[in-house]
């Protein structure tokens, strides 16, 4: 059985959900990708990870929220 690619354990980043065998966050790719950083310049900045861990980070957020209720961030006041 292959090891899972997100780990999460209290003693490592208080808990949250890391690239496994790393102190890279799940949260810290989500910014860094939503800042426009390349799954290529991550790895240059971070080369104990892979793009397979890349893509596990951003899986493992969509499964995160996939059954979440989503509140929207700003509420639109209705037109007149």
């Amino acid at each position: 059985m292959t090891p899972p690619l997100i780990t999460a354990n209290p003693n490592v980043m208080l808990g949250k959900p890391v690239i496994t065998g790393t102190r890279i966050t799940v949260e810290h790719i989500l910014r860094e990708i939503a800042a426009g950083t390349t799954f290529e310049q991550l790895v240059e900045m971070h080369p104990h990870i892979t793009r397979e861990g890349i893509q596990a980070a951003l899986n493992y957020a969509a499964d995160a929220v996939r059954y979440e209720i989503v509140y929207p961030a700003k509420m639109e006041e209705a037109s007149a």
